[in-house]
């Protein structure tokens, strides 16, 4: 609820400085919509769990928290950055890559990896080069997804609801209580996201929610004992698959993989004739399968379907108010492929 009433607050200001992102070769809009929807989403997060603390709940009870709250906030104002100036992806990198570090001697660390047949990986020095890639990678792949209405904060929403059931019944309370706080603040954004979006998450969103799952996958899933690595595998599988998909067909191509283009996994759906709601919604399948698989292994799909019953039922009315509270002029945002527009 935080993130539904600061959504239209940061849309405003964005709308008063003209922060808007602009159609272009790369881009499915049509007409400039207005970006740093992520402002929303890291102040929803942020100030729900300030009022947690107040309540009663104590950070030391997560070890990990210092690194989730330092490295998100660093990708954050990262993604801020670049929404604003448009930052050299180089430069991005880098810093992503400080972050990722920042995060790991904070208490983010991948030491064990517990394989398939109940063997055992210990990775010793290994632990920080597969922390930093798992970090950097997961950041980016939300930010690869990020091209088209709802499919980020869609995919940021389903995957942090899977985490928390999982971290819930794995013994791991902390890990879900940020995993359903990030549910929460990209479920609030998402409502003013879905086609036709009234404003983007822009890098500051995309960056900061996807290295906010990766860290709760570290420390929700990979650290508990019933869980083996390929649980985080399919709970984020959607950015997983297009960020592999994107970086070895760039490479195929003689490309550079770090450069934009308009070839990712939703381009290739469109461009096959789906409008943009069928396409997140056969992309929120792929995550709702992966999440099905995940919290089916430690035993606990019922809950879990219940969960997405109630959030998909809240989604559905948020936006039937959003669209009235916020309509959009005449022909704006309408994708004429899609008759579900």
């Amino acid at each position: 609820m935080v993130s539904f009433i600061l959504v239209p607050i940061v849309r405003r200001q964005a709308i008063a400085a003209g922060y808007y992102d602009a159609p272009g070769a790369r881009k499915i809009h049509k007409y400039p919509i207005p970006r740093l929807g992520g402002v929303a989403i890291w102040l929803a997060f942020m100030l729900s769990l300030g009022v947690i603390v107040f309540l009663g709940w104590r950070p030391e009870l997560h070890n990990a928290l210092p690194g989730i709250l330092a490295g998100g906030t660093i990708v954050f104002l990262l993604g801020l950055l670049d929404d604003l100036f448009n930052l050299s992806p180089y430069l991005k990198l880098s810093i992503q890559f400080i972050a990722a570090l920042t995060a790991f001697f904070l208490g983010i660390q991948i030491n064990n990896l517990d394989l398939p047949g109940a063997q055992l990986l210990v990775l010793n020095a290994l632990s920080l080069p597969v922390t930093v890639i798992w970090l950097v990678g997961l950041m980016n792949a939300m930010n690869f997804i990020d091209g088209i209405d709802g499919l980020a904060a869609g995919v940021t929403t389903l995957s942090a609801l899977t985490l928390t059931v999982v971290a819930l019944f794995t013994n791991q309370p902390s890990s879900a209580l940020l995993a359903a706080l990030l549910a929460g603040s990209s479920l609030g954004f998402l409502v003013y996201n879905f086609h036709p979006a009234r404003i983007f998450m822009g890098d500051s969103g995309a960056l900061f929610c996807g290295f906010l799952l990766a860290c709760i996958a570290v420390t929700g899933v990979l650290k508990t004992k019933v869980a083996v690595m390929l649980l985080p595998i399919f709970v984020l599988s959607v950015p997983i698959l297009d960020i592999t998909y994107s970086v070895f067909r760039r490479l195929l191509r003689g490309k550079n993989p770090f450069l934009p283009d308009a070839d990712h996994i939703h381009h290739q759906f469109l461009k096959a004739g789906m409008g943009q709601i069928r396409t997140v919604t056969y992309l929120y399948s792929l995550c709702v399968v992966g999440g099905l698989i995940s919290v089916w292994y430690v035993n606990y799909l019922p809950i879990y379907i219940a969960s997405l019953a109630v959030m998909f039922l809240l989604a559905f009315l948020l936006i039937i108010l959003v669209r009235k509270l916020f309509p959009l002029p005449s022909g704006e945002g309408q994708d004429h492929s899609d008759p579900a527009s």
